[in-house]
């Protein structure tokens, strides 16, 4: 070949990168500008709280004040993880939405009835209830709200059903429900927060049926199903379903031939027969990367803690506030297990993550900084704090324990974000001092790549959006509009948690790949940045599945559909690199180090397409979602998504660096194996022995009978159901005591058994290039021939 030509060639590569980071940069801009002018409409067109309620005689019933504290107090409460407010929380208590419309719907007509025939509706005959029915039907449709004034004049039937509603939640919280593990003495009956979030439940199911001006549905586009409030599908909702396949269909065939005519796909970088032999122990290691195992001995612990807390929830639900007769429900509740449940889990993915991080820097700079190892310390110090800290301050604060200190130090109220202002402070000082740590690691390397979208950009680049996108929580305020709060809390679970992190840990992993000597750079760059534009193309504005019911305008059905949909596409392209991950086992051998590591990466791409894909597409289809919307069925995609995604994948990644820290004599593949088949088993014996069975049949149960009673205590208390959670706790228990626990064994061996650092601060000569990274503790071997050949 010519000078000219391979010029010509290193030109037309050069382009073809260009190509692609500029791609997905376009991506970014148009997905993030689209979800920003999205949430422009939905602060435009959010539901009013109105300023008075009044009824037909002038008589003030409600303020906006009333409303706003009801909502504080729902959230002081921690009430968000027992039951739900527009379908978003806890599955085990009521939706307090659903409920209140129901309740509204039958105070309404037993006043009509009343005031008409002088009995009540159950006791008239069909045509006189059709008739009731039907005025009942139009007084709550109609919308009596004077934007001028800020008055919503409420009718003398819905006077009387807003007393009823009230009456009903005095009852409730100052009683408890203990069948249902709701505890007694929540709120005083006679007080005025028992009032005032009465009316704030009262308000959402307000806005949920009464028709949004200008169109022919409410404000929650007609959420939830109740067809005796007027409450049906919107024609959007079903549209936009079979709209969404037929694009996705489109869209999956367009990706695959760019995916297969340009070679995404990483290369394989030896040759076979010549698999590169790795001694993880063997490999430098640094004073940082050393201390990164607590980090790990933490991670297990808590994912032990996390996992004992979902089994004593999985209790409640046939025991009510019982554990095999042992009455919890004043020392743990279970809306603050489930909290603790959902901190935990937080908590403990990112700190593998972060762990990694950590670890990694220094593989990719080739450098120790100075007092790098005493950062390290810090920051887990810091995290320490903020774990102990904000779980302590949860259970003060929804025990009723910090007064109105509650947001500051307690329970914020709002599902994954529940640690208090103060403990998202430090948290995200925290996540600041762990970018800082890997920016000095990586500095060198950074100025050595000349390309600034190169590996080592990606890297820094994606570990900076951890951190920013955590910076959206404190959007979230006490004052804060309900849908507004909604809005901005999905940018962090869905955005940081889902969408960050995953962004980093792929980085990462095909960095890895490349300093293995597993995949060539050139075709780990290319492929990630293929992966980065479709899973980010999909994956921002494809938050838009959580808006559908939270009083968001219609648009979102629209948007949230389609682009919820096209995410399947990146998740099944990483579903397919699983098999080169299996070759990569194979090709190793019983040598190779790494085995643990794959194995979770192959469990990882199993649950993206599973968990996160199949599962995630089917509710995520705005017909199926009305009526499945805060079910058992939303539970199973979650437990697929956040525990076999995020959770196999931040296993994956701790294994890898305690592979290189451990000792060779206490590396218990075998009792990770054990630990590897038993979360996997145990994760899918749980999704499809309760949580999908039991998910179908709220689903009929709504689609039947409207959304109220498919969470109501009535419906968990039929036989099939109660036996369907009963028999959770044999997939409970291989979890946990087959998951968990060897895990927790294997770590924490690991971290007692650490290799001393082979190399001290400055130790390692900085690195010029990327291409240039030492791999001088690789070596290349020839697998034996087999006989014959």
């Amino acid at each position: 070949m010519s000078i000219r030509q391979v010029a010509n060639k290193q030109s037309a590569v050069a382009d073809s990168g260009k190509v692609w980071k500029h791609g997905l940069l376009l991506a970014l801009l148009l997905g993030f500008s689209g979800l920003l002018l999205g949430g422009v409409a939905v602060y435009r067109n959010a539901a009013p709280i109105p300023r008075q309620i009044v009824g037909p005689d002038g008589q003030v019933l409600a303020t906006a004040a009333d409303i706003q504290k009801g909502k504080e107090t729902y959230q002081r409460l921690g009430l968000m993880d027992y039951g739900s407010v527009l379908g978003h929380g806890a599955y085990l208590g009521q939706d307090f939405t659903a409920e209140s419309l129901h309740l509204t719907v039958g105070a309404m007509r037993d006043y009509h009835a009343q005031q008409r025939y002088g009995r009540p509706y159950a006791a008239l005959s069909t045509d006189e209830q059709a008739s009731i029915a039907a005025q009942v039907k139009r007084e709550i449709r109609t919308n009596r709200y004077d934007p001028q004034s800020g008055t919503l004049t409420l009718t003398a039937a819905q006077v009387a059903s807003l007393r009823a509603v009230e009456q009903h939640y005095r009852a409730l919280f100052d009683r408890g429900f203990p069948e249902r593990a709701l505890p007694a003495g929540m709120l005083a009956a006679d007080s005025p927060e028992a009032g005032q979030i009465a009316q704030f439940f009262a308000w959402t199911s307000w806005l949920s049926a009464v028709q949004r001006p200008g169109q022919n549905h409410s404000f929650t586009n007609n959420w939830p199903y109740d067809e005796d409030a007027g409450n049906t599908a919107t024609f959007g909702a079903l549209i936009w379903s079979a709209a969404s396949v037929a694009l996705l269909l489109v869209f999956l065939g367009l990706i695959l031939f760019v995916h297969h005519r340009y070679r995404l796909a990483m290369q394989q970088a030896y040759r076979d027969g010549d698999f590169p032999r790795i001694e993880p122990g063997k490999l430098p290691l640094t004073p940082s990367q050393r201390a990164t195992a607590k980090y790990f001995a933490v991670v297990v612990a808590l994912f032990l803690a996390q996992s004992l807390l979902g089994g004593l929830m999985a209790h409640y639900y046939v025991n009510g506030s019982t554990f095999y007769g042992i009455d919890l429900s004043r020392i743990l509740p279970f809306h603050i297990a489930r909290t603790w449940h959902l901190q935990l889990a937080v908590f403990w993915i990112a700190t593998a993550w972060l762990g990694l991080g950590i670890f990694v820097a220094p593989i990719v700079s080739g450098r120790e900084p100075k007092r790098q190892k005493l950062l390290v310390n810090v920051l887990f110090g810091a995290l320490v704090l903020v774990v102990v800290g904000s779980l302590a301050g949860e259970w003060l604060g929804a025990t009723g324990r910090l007064g109105n200190l509650w947001f500051l130090l307690g329970h914020q109220g709002w599902e994954y974000l529940e640690l208090g202002r103060i403990w998202q402070v430090l948290l995200a000082a925290g996540l600041g001092i762990w970018l800082f740590i890997v920016y000095r690691a990586l500095r060198g390397a950074l100025k050595a790549e000349s390309d600034r979208g190169g590996l080592t950009h990606l890297l820094l680049y994606s570990a900076i959006s951890i951190p920013f996108f955590y910076g959206f929580a404190f959007l979230v305020n006490p004052s804060t509009h309900l849908t507004m709060s909604d809005y901005w809390r999905w940018w962090v679970i869905h955005l940081w948690v889902e969408g960050m992190f995953e962004v980093f840990a792929v980085v990462v992993i095909g960095f890895l790949m490349v300093n293995m000597g597993l995949v060539t750079r050139r075709s780990a760059v290319r492929a990630l940045y293929f992966q980065l534009l479709i899973l980010l193309a999909s994956g921002v504005i494809g938050t838009g599945h959580h808006y559908y019911w939270i009083g968001a305008p219609e648009m979102w059905i629209a948007l949230g559909a389609v682009f919820s949909a096209l995410e399947v596409i990146p998740l099944s392209l990483l579903a397919m690199e699983a098999y080169d991950q299996y070759k990569v086992v194979q090709a190793g051998g019983v040598d190779f180090g790494y085995k643990v590591t794959f194995w979770f990466l192959l469990a990882t791409a199993f649950w993206n397409l599973f968990g996160a894909g199949v599962l995630g597409f089917f509710i995520n289809l705005p017909f199926v979602s009305y009526f499945q919307h805060g079910s058992f069925l939303t539970a199973a995609h979650g437990h697929g998504a956040l525990m076999g995604v995020y959770g196999m994948l931040a296993i994956a990644l701790m294994t890898f660096a305690l592979r290189n820290t451990v000792r060779e004599n206490a590396w218990n593949e075998r009792l990770l194996k054990v630990a590897f088949w038993g979360l996997n088993l145990g994760l899918m014996g749980m999704i499809w022995t309760t949580l999908v069975p039991v998910g179908w049949l709220q689903l009929l149960a709504s689609y039947e009978q409207g959304f109220w009673h498919a969470r109501s205590f009535e419906f968990y208390q039929t036989p099939l159901v109660q036996t369907l959670l009963w028999v959770r706790i044999l997939p409970d228990s291989v979890f946990i005591a087959f998951g968990c626990v060897p895990l927790l064994i294997a770590v924490v061996r690991a971290w007692l058994n650490q290799r001393e650092a082979t190399v001290g601060e400055e130790a390692f000569p900085p690195i010029r290039n990327l291409e240039e990274v030492s791999m001088e503790w690789i070596e290349p071997v020839r697998e034996p021939a087999a006989a014959g050949d």
